[in-house]
């Protein structure tokens, strides 16, 4: 059973006043605890469940979603990439460092004895003072992107207070982590990372969880709308906002089955789209709901206020532009227009 806005899973009795209650950190080893640390690997017959379990746990918080969706992918790559190797240690909790900063590159390099260490700073590792193992990015000697796991509890990890300034998503203390002599493993071969089908299935997981936070600003209003006098307005936004959250419900279902149906088909375009409407949606969503509602939730309602501060920050994982120049390039390349009815 998959997580709801009123309660994670019957069965453990997990509810979301607990989750928000807590620390993200705290959040997520609430959710491991409760045997909810695995979901449905995307292309595997139940893609839609997992990107409901994703939205469910956004609409919540999403500073905690930014930790469970990393640990939940890393589960995923580490299947796709390592099936032969040890894969993830019993009570272990992950995080996925793969974004790159310019000019800053983790080197990966081995070892007389054997064993490969890492060197050099990666920045933007969420949840990095409380996980115990990460999958980070890396440059080895050939100079070849590749991937790596690694220990975060360990004497050549130094977990920072450096590099996060934003108010939004501050709670998933998304900061720096210099690594000396670290040991690590690599997982799957060179580039092997970002050329998997999965690498967009992950993805396109995203666009899920701008979903459910979308529609967590937008019950804010649904709540006002339902028990306040009528106004004409308000409804009106809500209208609005209505046919935009379905619209991109149904572009998410239909995503999540065609993933399903062609799990090793090149998931570029459909991800790119799914994240485009996705990102829209909850812009426009965000931006409907605050002027129906008024500067009162966003000053008096922490709940109100923080999703308000974090949303806009979480979406700028979107290329924004160049991801429709992308897309657009892709559908320019077909044949034939590719919208009948």
């Amino acid at each position: 059973m998959f997580i709801t806005d009123s309660t994670v899973s019957a069965s453990t009795g997990v509810n979301s006043d607990i989750l928000q209650a807590l620390p993200p950190i705290a959040g997520l080893q609430h959710l491991l605890d409760a045997g909810l640390g695995t979901l449905p690997r995307p292309g595997h017959g139940a893609t839609l469940q997992r990107w409901q379990a994703l939205a469910a746990v956004a609409a919540v918080d999403l500073s905690l979603l930014k930790l469970y969706e990393a640990h939940t992918d890393a589960l995923a790559i580490l299947a796709e990439l390592d099936g032969a190797g040890p894969g993830a240690p019993a009570g272990s909790s992950w995080g996925v460092w793969c974004a790159e900063m310019p000019g800053t590159r983790l080197r990966l390099h081995k070892a007389q004895d054997g064993h490969y260490l890492l060197d050099g700073r990666k920045a933007w590792c969420s949840g990095a003072s409380g996980l115990t193992h990460a999958l980070v990015s890396c440059w080895n000697e050939q100079n070849q992107a590749c991937l790596a796991s690694v220990v975060v509890r360990q004497a050549g990890v130094h977990v920072t207070d450096e590099g996060w300034q934003a108010v939004g998503m501050a709670a998933c203390a998304s900061v720096d982590v210099e690594f000396t002599g670290a040991r690590a493993f690599p997982v799957g071969q060179p580039g092997a990372y970002l050329a998997r089908p999965g690498f967009w299935h992950g993805g396109a997981g995203i666009a899920a969880a701008w979903y459910g936070a979308a529609c967590a600003v937008a019950s804010h209003l649904h709540a006002r709308a339902r028990h306040a006098a009528p106004d004409a307005m308000r409804l009106a936004q809500l209208g609005q906002i209505d046919c935009v959250l379905r619209a991109t419900a149904a572009l998410l279902r239909e995503g999540a089955a065609e993933i399903d149906l062609h799990p090793q088909r090149d998931a570029t375009e459909l991800a790119l789209r799914l994240r485009l409407v996705a990102e829209d949606a909850a812009t426009l969503v965000l931006q409907l709901a605050t002027r129906a509602l008024g500067a009162g939730p966003l000053c008096r309602d922490a709940r109100f206020a923080r999703l308000a501060a974090d949303l806009p920050v979480f979406l700028r994982q979107s290329h924004a532009e160049r991801d429709q120049a992308s897309l657009g390039g892709i559908i320019a390349g077909a044949q034939d227009h590719p919208w009948p009815l």
